[in-house]
């Protein structure tokens, strides 16, 4: 683990601003919301996470869940999950 994430809490389910450049073809680029979704055991224990990012756009695509952060609709794309060091996790968002 990097320093700069060792004294960080990495929890399910909590919002962090991540930073994901350089991206390649079709995956979401630049700083943005993403959620954690790796079970707690995982986050723990290994340097990596399984996150995906949050959008304000609302599309009826199957692999989209509707969500509400911080009173705001959106979807959480569930097509784009990643796992990613801890390093990439800039800022949480939500606790």
């Amino acid at each position: 683990m990097s320093k700069s994430s060792a004294h960080k809490k990495f929890i399910q389910f909590d919002v962090w601003l991540v930073e994901l450049e350089p991206t390649i073809g079709s995956e979401i680029n630049k700083r943005r919301p993403y959620v954690i979704i790796s079970p707690q055991a995982m986050n723990n224990t290994l340097n990596t996470v399984l996150i995906a990012p949050l959008t304000h756009t609302r599309k009826s695509y199957p692999s989209s869940v509707y969500s509400n952060f911080k009173e705001e609709e959106g979807q959480i794309i569930l097509d784009q999950i990643r796992g990613v060091d801890k390093s990439r996790l800039k800022n949480c968002l939500e606790v």
